[in-house]
């Protein structure tokens, strides 16, 4: 079950990637998705911006596998946006994700719910232990 979980995630994270604009539309959503996140990137290099999500996605994968660097990624990703860092509530996280979720279902020609819950359970549990760095 984990390996096919593993499988449907990264099959469905290739096909979005190879989509030249699918990181540039889910910034797009998330931007529109709320005041507080607009606020937030008001002066972001968005192209600098989509190499650090790409690198960010690949550190959130390599942890649901377990490998040493990539939970530290998690850590320093918690430290850089927590309390001490950018101070990104916890609530945008969920935003986050849902945001991302939307843009993988519209460029995802392989979409399906199971694609959904494989995407989830990769990335919610990384999501919650950044969470609590809020």
């Amino acid at each position: 079950m984990e390996d096919r979980i593993h499988e449907v995630y990264n099959d469905s994270f290739q096909r979005c990637l190879s989509k030249p604009n699918f990181l540039a539309y889910f910034y797009e959503l998330f931007l529109n998705a709320s005041p507080e996140v607009r606020e937030k990137f008001k002066n972001t290099d968005f192209k600098q911006q989509t190499r650090i999500i790409k690198k960010s996605l690949y550190s959130l994968t390599l942890a649901s596998v377990g490998t040493k660097e990539s939970r530290a990624e998690i850590e320093r990703l918690g430290h850089s946006h927590g309390k001490e860092g950018l101070k990104i509530p916890a609530y945008l996280y969920d935003l986050w994700l849902d945001c991302l979720l939307q843009a993988v279902q519209e460029y995802d020609v392989g979409w399906t719910p199971e694609v959904e819950r494989c995407w989830r359970k990769m990335l919610e549990p990384h999501i919650e232990k950044l969470k609590r760095y809020s």
